[in-house]
């Protein structure tokens, strides 16, 4: 991988503007994208597309977590950065869990909380 956004070719194809997490439903959408190309790599005996998977969600991660510590934003934001940041980390974790972690999760009191603040 060339840089924290580049992908090899063919790759660059696939995950090119994929990493999308304004929002908790964009972040869960690209969660559960990365889940189905991560099981069809899987599937192939493709080890550098499930590699790439898991680089793209460590990105995701880390872009929320700098946004969630900067003082300059808002601190609603940062706290929904903060869960999101969460989510990437969970499914980086346990990816064949993270369906059933997020439906619990939003069950959470912190949770519903975070969603009622905006």
């Amino acid at each position: 991988m060339k840089g924290p956004d580049s992908f090899d070719p063919p790759y660059d194809g696939v995950f090119a503007g994929r990493l999308k997490f304004a929002t908790f439903a964009e972040a869960e959408d690209t969660l559960r994208w990365l889940e189905e190309l991560r099981l069809r790599y899987q599937e192939l005996g493709d080890r550098k597309g499930e590699g790439y998977c898991r680089e793209l969600a460590l990105l995701g991660r880390r872009r929320a977590e700098q946004i969630a510590r900067n003082p300059r934003v808002d601190a609603r934001r940062r706290l929904e950065k903060s869960e999101i940041a969460l989510w990437f980390r969970i499914w980086l974790e346990t990816p064949a869990l993270f369906e059933t972690w997020l439906e619990l999760r939003r069950r959470t009191d912190q949770f519903r909380r975070l969603q009622d603040t905006g």
